[in-house]
């Protein structure tokens, strides 16, 4: 089914960035650093000052540096009373904004009501050294102080000045001049930035039983079962179903978990006496350091755990001595990957445990190098702004780039580099606001402005791919452009026969199929996972946000829509068209609309009879020439969010409301009614089709059921006579009077049903026993 295009507004653009890959210059920076436009920029490393003489009555001071280039100013942070003092502060200034010759730098004396000049240095642009990494830092020298008449003053400041890009080591802890206007508390919130995701583990406890069990009440059965908390998560076995003070259970309760190990795993064993009341009988906390790390699928040894139990006596807290115990089986489990991912766009498929990882296959180079057309997405001072910034993941490593403040055009230039494991793995790319620039209240939330996911398995091997992607964001009122994003990606193969060796593992690790964990569980897994992923991270400093984190992880994929109903449908139609063409063309062979191609297919038809050594190789043959004809048309573009495809572009706004409700839901009754009512309505067509399967499952078995006696009469019989004749018949005549008989001219057809199809339509089934 071949879809409309989308709108070009909505679709990919390939672009022309200058930057060093595939480019032959004399830069050293383009072999390393080659996927990103070079920006220059002139540093001014403040190291430290000494001999500073003192400006206030008790002979001390209270010294910063400001370091001036036109209308840019940086300042360092001050000390009180400290006349050799340390900074250490690397300040950027973009040259493309650079409008003076002069770079000034001051150290002052902060006071109550005007700052005092202690001395001052001067640099002239033009006699500014340029380094180009690899090369080692430039070290700082001392440079004596002068006044503003050009006199030597007391005290000296070591710095060091240098041209450089933003390939510089110096570059992500930078001051920014374009960052001028933010204060010192949100500097650290706007500097790019490397995290990596806790290593994530499945915790898996096998209650199999417990003895010696002391109830409260002892005149009645205990209904017992086994609570289990680890952190914010929650389980419980079934009430055992032996009512003794001896329960057995043997359940496996399943926990995520991330390294290091903050919280222990309490075990308390209770007892149901009552509607909604529970009687704890014994608890046991179990720290994770000690537990097992398993990698494959051998049982690890059970352990017997005492269950300390408290009581009350005259207002106090007692143990008691004699302990009931519980029967165990503890482990980490290394053997799995823990999906923190939707299973469809997954970055990373690896177990846990580092021993069973394979060699690394190739690298994947991302340079983020701009975005442009960006909506305002607050308002600051009346008037719409941006402070837009990068995030990017793969595998574990999530990168950040630093914040450009109120620009609807930002130009990142940041490269960065990941390992790949494998190539069925995708790389999720998002632009966000920052909402903390200009010290964001508490309730501050950094806003989605778009992303973009590209698939590796898609890319070619040692290509430039250099591509505007539009950043899309579905909205109440329908899907919005809010801008594009510029990227060059590339990923090179460090073993073909690695790579195309990879095809034939299974996509997650073994224990996945020797041990599976069923859909259920590993939804409600991947969920906590998504958790404390985003816990951890946006608990790092600058902070990547539980907002920014759940959005990259499509935290709400799993929520009921109806446009992503819709277009899953559209989708499955997709791929049922082939066959839908095909039985179309098979139709119009039948019926002779070409004779000239009916009598080419009854041909190959009794060659392919004749010789059905031929038929495997004559389809496999077809294949390989249809695969050669598309390579033509081959895509030559990464894939990129399609409006079409998802339905965005056509959404009903109810439904847009509807999917971006709140869970439990928050709309009122009557809109909640009508939702429900076409839900219903859906829902019955649903019904109807299932149905109507398993109607025709049922013919098929009442074939031989005896259900309808004369149509199983008539049917054995057929049985009997078709073998009967097969058996003296060769196959190959069998065959050909077939294919002759579906193949015949239309004069000798009926409009009517066929015999077959009318005996198959009057076999029972069982919908005339349904309530």
């Amino acid at each position: 089914m071949q879809k409309p295009p989308q709108s070009i507004d909505f679709a990919l653009k390939e672009t022309s960035p200058k930057i060093g890959a595939g480019a032959v210059t004399g830069d050293k920076l383009s072999s390393t650093y080659d996927l990103v436009e070079q920006m220059q920029y002139l540093y001014v490393r403040v190291v430290k000052a000494k001999d500073l003489p003192g400006k206030d009555v008790t002979g001390g001071c209270d010294p910063y540096v400001e370091v001036k280039l036109g209308n840019y100013k940086g300042v360092t942070k001050h000390f009180e009373k400290k006349n050799n003092p340390e900074w250490n502060q690397v300040f950027a200034f973009s040259k493309e904004r650079i409008q003076a010759s002069v770079l000034e730098v001051y150290v002052k004396d902060k006071d109550v009501v005007a700052d005092d000049l202690i001395g001052r240095a001067l640099f002239d642009l033009n006699e500014i050294p340029k380094r180009i990494p690899p090369d080692s830092p430039l070290a700082p020298q001392w440079y004596r102080l002068e006044d503003r008449k050009g006199d030597k003053a007391k005290g000296e400041l070591m710095l060091a000045v240098w041209m450089g890009t933003q390939a510089d080591e110096a570059f992500p802890e930078a001051w920014h001049s374009d960052a001028a206007s933010v204060g010192p508390d949100a500097v650290a919130s706007i500097r790019s930035k490397v995290y990596l995701s806790p290593k994530l583990w499945y915790v898996r406890v096998n209650v199999i039983e417990a003895q010696d069990l002391v109830p409260n009440d002892k005149s009645r059965f205990p209904e017992v079962f086994v609570k289990a908390m680890l952190g914010n998560q929650a389980l419980r076995t079934r009430i055992s179903q032996s009512k003794t003070i001896n329960p057995m259970w043997n359940e496996d309760l399943m926990f995520v978990v991330a390294e290091p190990f903050e919280e222990p795993l309490v075990l308390s064993v209770e007892d149901r006496v009552g509607g909604n009341k529970d009687e704890t009988l014994g608890k046991c906390v179990i720290p994770l350091h000690i537990v097992q790390r398993r990698l494959d699928h051998r049982p690890v040894n059970s352990r017997w755990l005492n269950l300390e139990k408290h009581v009350i006596v005259d207002g106090e807290k007692k143990e008691i001595k004699f302990a009931s115990r519980i029967h165990l089986r503890i482990c980490l489990e290394g053997g799995y990957h823990v999906l923190d991912e939707s299973t469809h766009y997954s970055s990373d498929l690896r177990p846990t445990a580092k021993q069973l990882w394979r060699p690394s296959i190739g690298i994947l180079e991302l340079g983020i190098l701009s975005a442009h057309g960006l909506m305002p997405m607050k308002t600051k001072d009346g008037r719409g702004t941006t402070d837009a910034y990068c995030v990017a993941k793969y595998g574990q490593k999530w990168i950040r780039t630093r914040t450009i403040v109120d620009n609807f055009m930002p130009r990142w230039n940041e490269q960065y580099t990941w390992e790949v494991f494998d190539t069925c793995t995708v790389i999720t790319v998002g632009v966000f606001d920052n909402g903390h620039v200009h010290g964001g209240a508490g309730g501050a939330r950094d806003a989605r402005i778009g992303k973009v996911r590209i698939r590796l398995s898609t890319l070619e091997a040692d290509r430039v791919y250099t591509h505007s992607y539009p950043l899309l964001v579905l909205h109440p009122s329908g899907v919005k452009k809010t801008g594009e994003i510029q990227l060059a990606l590339r990923f090179t193969c460090s073993s073909l026969i690695n790579m195309l060796h990879m095809y034939s593992h299974p996509l997650l690790p073994k224990m996945h199929y020797i041990h599976p964990l069923s859909v259920i569980q590993l939804d409600v897994l991947r969920h906590q996972a998504m958790q404390i992923v985003s816990t951890r991270l946006s608990r790092a400093e600058p902070p990547l946000r539980k907002e920014v984190v759940e959005y990259m992880l499509d935290v709400d994929s799993h929520m009921w829509s109806m446009r992503r109903s819709k277009a899953n449908f559209f989708r499955i139609m997709g791929v049922l068209s082939g066959l839908i063409a095909v039985g179309k063309w098979f139709d119009q062979i039948c019926n002779w609309r070409n004779p000239l191609t009916t009598i080419l297919i009854h041909i190959l038809f009794i060659i392919l009879v004749l010789y059905p050594e031929l038929i495997l190789p004559t389809i496999f043959l077809y294949l390989f020439l249809i695969g050669i004809w598309n390579y033509r048309w081959r895509p030559r573009h990464p894939p990129h969010m399609d409006t079409r495809l998802s339905h965005a572009d056509a959404a009903h706004p109810d439904e847009l409301d509807e999917e971006f409700d709140t869970f439990p839901t928050s709309r009122p009754s009557d809109i909640v009614r009508m939702r429900y009512d076409r839900l219903r309505s859906i829902a019955g067509r649903v019904q109807t089709v299932i149905g109507d399967l398993a109607t025709q499952g049922e013919r098929f078995q009442s074939l031989l059921s005896w259900r309808d006696p004369r149509a199983t009469t008539l049917f054995v019989t057929f049985c009997l006579i078709a073998a009967l004749v097969l058996y003296v018949t060769p196959f190959q005549v069998v065959a050909l009077l077939a294919g002759i008989y579906i193949l015949r001219h239309p004069r000798f057809r009926h409009k009517l049903p066929s015999t077959p199809l009318n005996f198959f339509r009057r076999l029972p089934a069982r919908s005339d026993s349904m309530l």
